[in-house]
């Protein structure tokens, strides 16, 4: 697939920022100035740029406890997320959703979600309203590797399945479920092959290579546009850090972490605009300055906000 200079320029941008954010919300989360846990989507960068580079705006997303990325990816500001990570009333959810429940309707982004597993059935409602309305628009469903083991997964699959919806579900295999490796979980190497079990499109793609993910998002996506109906895309990504903040990895054979480390999905897109001759390095660093400046500009507009009322405790809880 032919990608312009453009586009290739700004899924670098989009994943710098990405590793930014997430590399800044370690920081803060170790000097204690931001509450509550956090997981963070550093190694993964590439998974939600590739896909969120194909959809419109109308378009929506479920995202995970591990979100941050997929609500960046599809447009999300940066400024309103810091605020929501350090519990601020100018943040997106107002201060009381924190990291994993991080929401914003009007880009689509029907929020972040701290229960595994707990965005099929939101995607595949929204994929229903989608086909209903004729709107023309799509559904992105982000989960992990362990959620494809939850009930979730199968009746929200299956049931987009039976109806022809207009949603692609997009497995993150990072290959832990918290601490236990997917090989201990299941007998099978691709969680694309479930796919084949409900009659839809699967395919099982580097997670790290932005453009093979990119690929593979946009032909899903442009078929269930045209009303084929939902498709199944695993890719297969590592997480440099552990389960959350805290959480030292011990569980991981450090030998394998070198290994997926060295596939960092950054360094390997800065080589391939290198060698096409899209930018050079003085050209990225300048980049790359220009992202750090926002991220500690949205440290300061978080930390200058205000705390959210107590008089304010129970408003928007409940719709």
């Amino acid at each position: 697939m032919k990608v312009t200079k453009e586009k290739l320029l700004d899924m670098y941008r989009t994943m710098f920022m990405i590793r930014s954010f997430e590399l800044k919300a370690a920081e803060l989360f170790a000097a204690g100035r931001i509450p509550g846990f956090v997981h963070l989507y550093v190694g993964e960068e590439a998974v939600a740029t590739g896909v969120c580079a194909n959809l419109k705006k109308g378009d929506y997303i479920t995202s995970t406890h591990r979100g941050h990325g997929h609500l960046l990816a599809k447009g999300g500001d940066v400024n309103l997320m810091m605020a929501e990570l350090f519990g601020k009333a100018s943040g997106y959810c107002k201060g009381k959703g924190g990291s994993m429940h991080i929401a914003d309707v009007d880009l689509g982004i029907l929020g972040a979600n701290g229960i595994v597993g707990a965005g099929f059935p939101i995607a595949v409602g929204a994929a229903f309203s989608c086909k209903y309305r004729k709107t023309g628009d799509v559904t992105v469903c982000f989960f992990g590797d362990a959620a494809s083991n939850r009930g979730t997964f199968h009746e929200g699959i299956n049931f987009a399945s039976i109806h022809k919806l207009p949603v692609v579900f997009v497995c993150e295999n990072n290959m832990y479920g918290i601490s236990n490796y997917q090989k201990a979980g299941m007998n099978i190497n691709d969680i694309a092959d479930r796919s084949e079990g409900y009659g839809i499109p699967g395919a099982s793609v580097d997670g790290n290579d932005v453009m093979a993910v990119y690929e593979a998002a946009s032909a899903a996506i442009e078929n269930a546009r045209k009303g084929d109906g939902p498709s199944l895309i695993e890719c297969k990504t590592w997480r440099q850090r552990g389960h959350f903040e805290g959480d030292p990895g011990k569980y991981k054979d450090p030998e394998e972490q070198k290994n997926w480390v060295a596939k960092d999905p950054l360094p390997r897109l800065e080589k391939r605009l290198e060698e096409l001759g899209y930018a050079s390095k003085d050209e990225l660093e300048a980049m790359q300055k220009e992202i750090l400046q926002r991220i500690e500009a949205a440290v300061q507009f978080a930390e200058s906000g205000p705390d959210p009322s107590p008089s304010e405790l129970l408003t928007d809880v409940l719709a």
